[in-house]
């Protein structure tokens, strides 16, 4: 395969990481950055390879075939029609975009130009996560009936104080909801199915310095008739576990602890425990959570977690322009996490259920 060539739009804290996992991608070819300050695009490729661009239409005419977005989220529209109208494709890092409406200019614009339009979301590659879809995708589990996404994490007046966009509406278009959640609503939408109603609470527990969201409750009813629990949360100091839950319809249950402590922080910290596949009752299997578990520490073992599962997602989507197939995460997928969280909010500002699709 022809590697493809990718550039980088934004040198913030992401960034570093997506270079690395380019890097360890054979069939991607990391051509450069290009970010609203220059200078800091130089100061990017000196410490991470590849070159430095002046803008956007710099970093397209230099004949990139895909690019990855990793600005803040309100940010993430403008460059992906920009690139999908000269013909190159898009990997934007999650969420997609702070408003549906934004979502759908990005969707529109792949679809005028016929080019693929991907999301990061990661956690999908994760081995449990992968154990638990092949499950229910097997009839395993029946049908799912029943899901919970549940976090504790934490963040610090630090971590909102490090870049000037982090903690207000207007710049970063909400907070955990926003920032930390997508990844297990994707989740539990990929294994559930997509989302009917939505009734949601959010609140500010103790981060008085921001004005978003720290801490988020919804209930949710699928299309299929299964319901959904989230509880999320970045206000349990020092962080305690994310873990996302499937029931299904004949009593199985499966789940998988994304996270363990406080979610990590792109390009500040590491990941030191394991996802892990920490609830197994599928008739005739309930004994091999033991062995699920002795797998998945032995996998996360010999790689690191901070770039590896993102370098997977990255080799599926460079795979997915060459073999032109959907991604594994689309545009649409992206969208349908946006819908998720906007509803959410309109559930608490109006004080009533909301029903999908927007």
């Amino acid at each position: 395969m022809v590697p493809v060539r990718v550039g980088l739009v934004g040198c913030g804290k992401v960034a570093g990481l997506h270079a690395a996992a380019l890097l360890a991608v054979p069939e991607a070819e990391y051509v450069g950055t290009c970010d609203a300050d220059p200078g800091r695009a130089t100061a990017f490729a000196a410490k991470h390879g590849g070159a430095a661009f002046a803008d956007l239409d710099a970093l397209l005419a230099a004949g990139v075939e895909v690019v990855l977005i990793a600005t803040p989220h309100p940010a993430h529209a403008a460059p992906t029609v920009q690139a999908a109208e000269a013909g190159v494709h898009v990997l934007v890092e999650k969420p997609m975009a702070a408003t549906l409406a934004d979502c759908d200019a990005m969707i529109a614009a792949a679809a005028r130009t016929g080019v693929q339009i991907g999301v990061i979301s990661q956690r999908r590659f994760y081995e449990p996560v992968r154990r638990i879809k092949a499950a229910i995708d097997a009839g395993k589990l029946g049908t799912p009936a029943l899901g919970l996404f549940l976090m504790y994490s934490w963040r610090d007046a630090a971590y909102y104080a490090s870049d000037p966009w982090r903690g207000r509406w207007d710049t970063e278009g909400g907070g955990v909801l926003v920032n930390q959640s997508p990844h297990q609503l994707d989740l539990l939408l990929w294994l559930i199915g997509p989302a009917a109603e939505v009734t949601g609470f959010w609140g500010n527990l103790n981060h008085p310095t921001v004005e978003v969201d720290d801490t988020a409750v919804a209930s949710i009813r699928f299309r299929n008739g299964g319901l959904g629990s989230v509880l999320t949360s970045v206000a349990q100091k020092p962080g305690v576990y994310t873990k996302v839950h499937v029931h299904g319809s004949n009593g199985a249950s499966v789940g998988v602890e994304t996270d363990r402590g406080a979610t990590f922080i792109a390009g500040v910290s590491g990941i030191a425990e394991p996802p892990l596949t920490d609830l197994w009752t599928v008739p005739g299997e309930e004994h091999r959570l033991v062995e699920f578990q002795a797998a998945d520490r032995a996998a996360f073992a010999g790689v690191d977690g901070t770039t590896h599962y993102h370098a997977m997602q990255i080799r599926d989507f460079v795979r997915a322009v060459r073999e032109n197939r959907p991604p594994l995460v689309t545009g649409d997928d992206g969208r349908a996490v946006v819908e998720l969280f906007t509803a959410i909010y309109q559930s608490n500002r109006e004080r009533r259920a909301v029903r999908l699709p927007l």
